[in-house]
């Protein structure tokens, strides 16, 4: 993560605000940020309550809403104080964590988050919890919230815990219902004008490989810097490398799946005179700033998860982009100077896109939410205060899976998790391959179902094509 382009001070936009929004937190414990790209929000926030005197000695928590970003950001706010992650700002996401006995502020992905609050529902050692990225209102940060609420309501009222909801967009904070009291402050970003250009009209789901090929030419004749393509999934950023063949650029993927020194290696400014193809998945719309980008070329395309009712599984759905996210991608090339966006799609077809994104909790598989609910000891999603309850049909099947799985038992009329379902509940996984993973046999059945959870719950990060049996190879390949 770069710091935004700041004034000759290096102050940020962001800073007009920052006494309100301390105002506000110290008075009513609670603040909505909604901040522009290029605010600052993310680099700045966390760090102007360091020394807040209402922390009492408690910790700050930064909630991100994907990995990649909460390792990026704790390591650009350490930085900041001249120090290695780990030291007063540390991070916590699946399969990694730097935090150290000075930490005070955390970054950390929804999913530790909710471990954390599971495990001490007070937050007793926590004085400010940030969401940061609201917009993107994944099913992990809706349940966060509401788990939040409540606890705060029942556990924090004497002694309060601070929070405060961060999101580039004014939509991503439309949480009245849930938090009426909490102050609404608004900050402007830096942004350089981008301009559009559209292409002829795309068939839905399908990409435009051969419009995609001639844009990427178009960008490197028109800007001087790098360029950075939206597709929508892994499968996607390995067909157009390969499509691209040796073009006088370096070609670079970037997705949640690279290990950390390769994720490092696309997010770093680029050697002098080098020019670069970065490949990216959605994780780049605004959780990241690539320092170098000054042409964006946007498929238009996204994946989505869904819940299919026919299989009882969830899948994921290639769809077009809401106008909202359209205007965040185009925004990426407009960060460090003028910039250019191909989009590849018809003026027409953008005129019909929906104006936001539909909230996933209305669509995705609640397995996971429900063994959390039940975890917390709710029996009802109604008994907590949603930004969007889910789906009571869409609960139901949840609820009847992981009663197959044995994570949950029924008795009386009342449902309530098995010491199997809390066992599933500690892995990292979708409650089926958490039930796989426990009930396979030990030896050569275990060590298969680990192969399985792994190419099923994250594709590993090289080229081993779609078909399972390759992606299983792939994986006995690392272990060597």
């Amino acid at each position: 993560m770069q710091r935004p382009a700041g004034d000759s001070e290096g102050r940020l936009p962001v800073d007009a605000i920052l006494d309100e929004l301390a105002a506000a937190l110290a008075g009513r414990g609670e603040a909505l940020l909604q901040a522009e790209p290029g605010a600052g929000k993310t680099t700045r926030v966390p760090l102007h309550f360091l020394n807040a005197t209402w922390l009492a000695g408690r910790k700050i928590l930064l909630v991100e809403p994907r990995r990649l970003a909460a390792r990026s950001a704790a390591v650009f706010l350490a930085a900041s104080l001249g120090e290695a992650p780990g030291e007063r700002v540390g991070y916590r996401v699946r399969g990694d964590s730097r935090i150290g006995p000075r930490t005070c502020l955390e970054v950390v992905t929804d999913g530790v988050f909710l471990r954390l609050l599971q495990a001490d529902p007070a937050l007793e050692d926590t004085g400010l919890v940030i969401l940061d990225e609201f917009h993107e209102r994944s099913v992990g940060a809706d349940l966060a919230l509401a788990l939040l609420l409540q606890a705060r309501s029942l556990l924090r009222d004497e002694d309060p815990l601070r929070l405060l909801l961060m999101s580039a967009t004014l939509d991503g904070l439309a949480v009245s219902p849930v938090l009426p009291e909490a102050p609404l402050l608004h900050s402007a970003g830096r942004a350089h004008p981008v301009a559009l250009r559209y292409g002829p009209a795309a068939v839905a789901g399908e990409l435009p490989l051969e419009a995609l090929i001639d844009a990427v030419g178009q960008a490197q004749a028109d800007a001087a810097g790098d360029t950075l393509v939206f597709l929508p999934g892994q499968a996607e950023l390995r067909r157009v490398a390969a499509a691209l063949g040796v073009v006088p650029a370096s070609v670079l993927q970037l997705h949640g799946g690279l290990s950390l020194p390769r994720q490092q290696a696309v997010l770093a400014p680029p050697a002098s005179g080098e020019r670069r193809i970065i490949l990216a998945t959605d994780l780049a719309e605004t959780s990241l700033t690539l320092p170098a980008v000054d042409a964006v070329i946007d498929s238009g395309l996204c994946r989505e998860p869904r819940y299919d009712r026919a299989t009882g599984m969830g899948r994921l759905l290639t769809r077009r982009v809401s106008r909202a996210s359209a205007d965040q991608r185009a925004g990426r090339a407009g960060r460090i100077g003028p910039g250019r966006c191909y989009r590849l799609w018809s003026r027409e077809q953008h005129e019909r896109l929906e104006l936001q994104r539909t909230p996933p909790i209305r669509h995705a598989d609640l397995a996971p939410l429900a063994l959390e609910l039940h975890a917390w000891g709710a029996q009802d999603p109604a008994e907590l205060p949603w930004l969007e309850a889910p789906p009571p049909a869409a609960f139901a099947a949840a609820c009847e899976l992981l009663e197959r799985c044995g994570a949950l038992t029924v008795s009386g009329g009342l449902r309530r998790i098995s010491d199997h379902g809390r066992r599933m509940l500690a892995l990292p996984v979708h409650p089926r391959l958490a039930h796989l993973l426990l009930t396979a046999a030990p030896g050569a059945p275990q060590a298969l179902a680990c192969d399985l959870a792994a190419v099923l719950e994250e594709r590993p990060p090289m080229d081993a094509g779609e078909e399972v049996g390759a992606l299983l190879a792939a994986v006995a390949g690392g272990r060597g």
